[in-house]
Order: C-alpha cells, then sequence, then structure tokens
C-alpha cells in the first residue's frame, strides 16, 4: 500500500532529477521549443520539495493536489498547467484515503494524464509529454520497473516523430530528428516514482548511456 510518505518520497526524488537533468532538458528543448523546459522545471519542482518539507499533508491525494498547485502556481508556459493539472487531478480521483494501492494509484493517473491530453488536446504520435506518460501508465500495474522502462522507450521513440500539437509543431518536419523534452521529463517522473518504490529518497546519481538517470 501506498501513503502520504510514499508520495513525499516520489515528488523529492523527482525534483532532484529535474534539477540533475536541467540542462539535459533545455537542451533538448532548444531546437524545437523555448530553451526553457529545464529552468521551468527546476525551479517548480524545487518549490515542490520545499512545499512539502514544510508542510506534511496527510494523503497520497492531498500531497498530489499540494504538488499540483505548486508548479501551476511557480513554472511559467506550458509546463506548469500540464504537470499542475497532472498533479491535481490525480490527487483528486485519490480522495481522501489514507493509502491507495497501486491499481488505484494507476486508475488515479489515467484520470490525471487523461485530463492532461484533454488541456492540450493531443494525443499519443503527436510529440508531446503524453507519448512518455501513456505508455509508463499502462506498465504501471505490471511493476514500478516497468513503467519506468516504458516511459523512457516511449520518450526516445519520440525522435523521429513529427511533432503536431505545441511550439514545436510549427517547425513542421524540421521538428523530425528532436527528441520531445516534455517525453523526456515525463520520462524522469517514472524513474522517480520507481526510485520511491525501491525505498530511497532519490533518483540514483548514475546516467544511462543515453544521457537519463536510471
Amino acid at each position: 500500500m501506498l501513503d502520504a510518505d510514499f508520495f513525499r518520497r516520489w515528488l523529492t526524488a523527482t525534483a532532484v532529477a529535474v534539477d540533475r537533468e536541467a540542462d539535459r532538458l533545455t537542451e533538448l528543448d532548444s531546437p524545437i521549443g523555448d530553451a526553457d523546459h529545464g529552468s521551468n522545471l527546476r525551479r517548480g519542482f524545487t518549490a515542490v520539495a520545499t512545499v512539502l518539507e514544510k508542510e506534511e499533508p496527510g494523503t497520497p491525494g492531498a500531497v498530489l493536489a499540494l504538488a499540483g498547485r505548486q508548479l501551476i502556481s511557480t513554472v511559467g508556459g506550458a509546463s506548469g498547467p500540464l504537470y499542475g493539472t497532472l498533479l491535481r487531478r490525480t490527487g483528486k480521483a485519490l480522495g481522501e484515503a489514507a493509502e491507495v494501492d497501486t491499481a488505484g494509484f494507476a486508475e488515479a493517473l489515467r484520470t490525471g494524464v487523461d485530463a492532461v491530453a484533454a488541456l492540450g488536446g493531443a494525443a499519443p504520435g503527436d510529440k508531446t509529454m503524453l507519448d512518455a506518460l501513456y505508455p509508463g501508465l499502462d506498465a504501471l500495474t505490471e511493476s514500478f520497473g516497468a513503467a519506468e522502462a516504458a516511459a523512457l522507450d516511449g520518450a526516445l521513440a519520440t525522435t523521429p516523430l513529427r511533432a503536431r500539437k505545441g511550439r514545436a509543431s510549427y517547425l513542421g518536419e524540421r521538428s523530425v530528428g528532436h527528441q520531445d523534452p516534455g517525453a523526456t521529463s515525463s520520462a524522469l517522473l517514472f524513474a522517480a516514482l520507481a526510485e520511491a518504490a525501491r525505498g530511497g529518497g532519490a533518483p540514483e546519481d548514475g546516467t544511462r548511456e543515453d544521457g537519463h538517470g536510471g
């Protein structure tokens, strides 16, 4: 069963991962976006980690709702509303339960991911964060490790796609050949989730050959 402490560990681990990978995320964002994805998310998740140190929400839903509000209030551009919506809607779906099992979390997370899709008007294959979120979500009931791997594979698979949503879509064919930064940061969420499930407070320092932690 997953309690509030587990979700605090997850989000703290995400903040560490985003901080470590921020330059990489900005590098990916430079040719197809505003070159600020890494810095925006670093600011947002640092604020999340800080508020979770000060406050102690007593339920998983309250932890995620607080984190979502913090992201929306501190992150500019599209990232804040999208990640904030993901966490807030997931938290709302969890309700006031003190604990949740993996299947219940996966169901609530699907509510959050679907809300992101509706907010951005995007679908899998559009070269967005959904290309990592949905594969990770689908594998979550198998194991946290499987979800981590599936999300990373989804992010890597955005490279040959042509962007159909967001700023990158303005580039047309020139968006082909670039890994989507939003999908890449979404994969970090699942990497941090797997780390939290292993009982650690943060992702390991080692990075894979493709430049991602895990």
